[in-house]
C-alpha cells in the first residue's frame, strides 16, 4: 500500500482565488515547483511567487481564447502515470514530460452565472468548465500517487499535513480528497444537465427515466425529530424558488429539525395567498388561519381559532410585521418561530426580547407560486415524485348540488376554507367564518372523527359557518355532524357512491353544498 507521497510539482488553476496565495507560499516553503495558468498565474506572480506557465511546461500555447490550455498529453500523463509502473515511467520520459503530484483546481462559476440576473445563454455556456474537471478526474483516479484539493475550505487541513510531513501527504488524505473531488464534479455535471433539460423543452420530461439531484450539506442540526437521532440539513443544488434556506434568522437560537419541517409547511401556506394572511401551525398542520385587509387582524383571527394548540407553534405572515402586529405576537404564549417577509424596526426590537423565539425574514414569501413543480418524497430505497397540488378552484368551478344555492359571502368563505384544507393532513375538515378558520380537524383515520374534532374546537362558532372537506364523504354522517352543529354551507369534491345521501342530508338541514370535482389529500 502506497503511504506518504512527496509532492515535487503542483498545478494551481482556480476560479475562486480565496486562500490560493497562502497555499502557494506553503508550497514554496517546501521547495515545490508551481505550474499555473491565466488569472491564477497572474495573481501569484504579482505576489512575488515563482510560477511556471502550463504553456512552458507543455511546449504548447493557450489557444481558442484560453479554451484549450491544460487539455494536453503532458499534463494528463503527468497526472495519470503510475509511479510504481516502470513502463509508465518510461513512457512519460519519452513524452519529455514530468510528474504532477498535486492539483489545486476549482471550476468556472457555472451555477453562480446561472443564478445571476441578466445572464445570457452564451454567458452560461462559456462558464462550463472543461479543463478543470478533466484535471480533477485524472488526479482523483490516481489518488494513490497524486493529491487533489478542490475546495478552499480544505486548504488549511492540506497545508497542516504538508508542514507536518515535510512536503508529503498521507494516503488517507489523498483518498478522502479524491472522493470529495468526484462528488464535486458530479454535482457540477448535474447542474449543467439540469440547465440543458430546462432549455430543451422537447426533452424536458416532467418525470424522466432517470432523475439526478445533488444536495449540499448546509449544517448539522442539534438532533432530529427526537434527541437520540442525529440530523443535518441539505440544500438542493440548482433549486429555484422560495426556500427556507434563504431565510435570514434575525434572532433566537438555531433552528431544529422539527422547526424546519413546520416552517416548510408554513411557507407552503403563505405562498398560496396574495391578500394579507396569517397562519398558526403545529406539527406541520394549521391550527388557525385567516385573511384580512389588515395583517394584525389576520393574525388575531388566526390565533383565535385554537389558542390552546397554538402553544409552541410556528407563526407565518405574508406582510411586514409592524409594531401593532408585534405587540399582539409578543403577548401570545410561547411561540417557536415567526416567519415574515420583513419586520419594522420597532417590531423587531420588541419581538427579540424573548431570546429563544426565532425571528425569520424571507422576502420571497410574497412571490406567490403560479405553477407547481415536481415534489419528491423519499421512501426506503426510492423516491416518490408528483406535481405539486397547485390547482386553484374558483367560483366558476363550483357545482351546486343542493336545493339552496350559496350566497356570495358563503362562496367566498368556502373558497377560503378550501385553500386551508389543502394544507391540512388527511382526513381533514376545516370550518370557517368569512375568511378565518374557527375549527380544524385533521389526521384522523375516519373523516367523521375529523368532523367531530373540528366541531368541538369551533364550539358556538359553528353557527352559520362553512365546512371544507379534503375528500368526499362516503356516507351522510360527516355532513350530519356539521349541520347539527349549525354549519350552513359545505364544499367538498363529490364523486362518492354516497353523494345522494349526503346531498339529501344537506337539503334536510337547509344547508347548501357545492362540489369541486377535485380532492386535496395530504398524507
Amino acid at each position: 500500500m502506497t503511504t506518504d507521497i512527496r509532492i515535487k510539482r503542483a498545478l494551481l488553476s482556480v476560479s475562486d482565488k480565496t486562500g490560493i496565495v497562502e497555499l502557494a507560499r506553503a508550497l514554496e516553503a517546501q521547495d515545490i515547483e508551481i505550474l499555473s495558468t491565466g488569472g491564477t498565474m497572474k495573481l501569484l506572480r504579482e505576489q512575488g511567487i515563482h510560477v511556471i506557465s502550463v504553456s512552458t511546461f507543455t511546449g504548447s500555447p493557450e489557444v481558442m481564447d484560453g479554451r484549450v490550455k491544460t487539455l494536453h498529453p503532458k499534463v494528463h500523463a503527468g497526472l495519470l502515470y503510475r509511479r510504481d509502473n516502470p513502463r509508465h515511467v518510461e513512457e512519460l520520459a519519452e513524452l519529455d514530460s514530468k510528474g504532477i503530484d498535486l492539483v489545486v483546481v476549482n471550476l468556472y462559476p457555472f451555477e453562480q452565472t446561472l443564478a445571476r440576473e441578466g445572464s445570457t445563454h452564451e454567458d452560461i455556456i462559456e462558464n462550463i468548465d472543461i479543463g478543470g474537471p478533466s484535471m480533477i478526474r485524472s488526479a482523483s483516479k490516481n489518488y494513490t500517487h497524486v493529491t487533489v484539493v478542490v475546495d478552499p475550505s480544505d486548504y488549511g487541513t492540506f497545508m497542516a499535513e504538508l508542514s507536518d510531513k515535510n512536503g508529503c501527504t498521507s494516503f488517507e488524505l489523498r483518498q478522502k480528497n479524491a472522493g470529495r473531488a468526484f462528488r464535486m464534479t458530479s454535482e457540477y455535471d448535474t447542474a449543467i444537465a439540469g440547465y440543458f433539460a430546462s432549455v430543451n423543452a422537447e426533452e424536458n420530461e416532467t418525470f424522466p427515466m432517470n432523475r439526478t439531484v445533488s444536495y449540499a450539506r448546509r449544517s448539522s442540526l442539534r438532533y432530529g425529530e427526537n434527541p437520540h437521532q442525529e440530523a443535518s440539513i441539505y440544500s438542493e443544488n440548482g433549486y429555484c424558488g422560495p426556500t427556507l434556506l434563504d431565510a435570514e434568522i434575525l434572532s433566537g437560537k438555531e433552528l431544529s429539525y422539527n422547526n424546519y419541517n413546520d416552517l416548510d409547511a408554513c411557507l407552503d401556506m403563505l405562498l398560496d395567498f396574495e391578500e394579507p394572511f396569517a397562519c398558526v401551525l403545529k406539527h406541520a398542520n394549521p391550527c388557525g388561519a385567516a385573511a384580512d385587509e389588515n395583517i394584525t387582524e389576520a393574525y388575531r383571527l388566526a390565533l383565535a381559532c385554537d389558542p390552546l394548540s397554538a402553544f409552541g407553534s410556528i407563526i407565518g405572515l405574508n406582510r411586514e410585521v409592524d409594531l401593532a402586529t408585534a405587540e399582539l405576537l409578543h403577548e401570545t404564549h410561547f411561540v417557536e418561530c415567526i416567519l415574515a417577509p420583513s419586520f419594522s424596526e420597532d417590531a423587531f426590537k420588541l419581538l427579540k426580547k424573548k431570546k429563544n423565539r426565532r425571528l425569520l425574514k424571507l422576502a420571497s414569501i410574497t412571490e406567490r407560486l403560479k405553477d407547481g413543480g415536481v415534489k419528491p418524497r423519499h421512501i426506503r430505497g426510492g423516491l416518490l415524485a408528483q406535481m405539486e397540488d397547485c390547482k386553484n378552484v374558483t367560483a366558476d368551478d363550483l357545482k351546486v348540488v343542493t336545493k339552496r344555492k350559496p350566497t356570495e359571502a358563503e362562496i367566498k368563505a368556502m373558497l377560503f376554507a378550501w385553500k386551508i384544507v389543502k394544507h391540512t393532513k388527511s382526513n381533514a375538515i376545516v370550518l370557517a367564518q368569512n375568511k378565518a378558520t374557527v375549527g380544524i380537524g385533521m389526521g384522523q383515520t375516519s373523516r367523521v372523527d375529523s368532523g367531530f374534532m373540528a366541531v368541538k374546537r369551533a364550539g358556538d362558532r359553528t353557527q352559520g359557518a362553512v365546512m371544507a372537506s379534503d375528500a368526499f364523504f362516503p356516507m351522510a354522517d360527516g355532513v350530519e355532524v356539521a349541520t347539527k352543529a349549525g354549519v350552513k354551507a359545505i364544499i367538498q369534491p363529490g364523486g362518492s357512491k354516497g353523494d345522494e345521501a349526503t346531498i339529501a342530508a344537506a337539503d334536510e338541514a337547509g344547508a347548501t353544498m357545492v362540489f369541486t370535482s377535485i380532492r386535496h389529500f395530504k398524507h
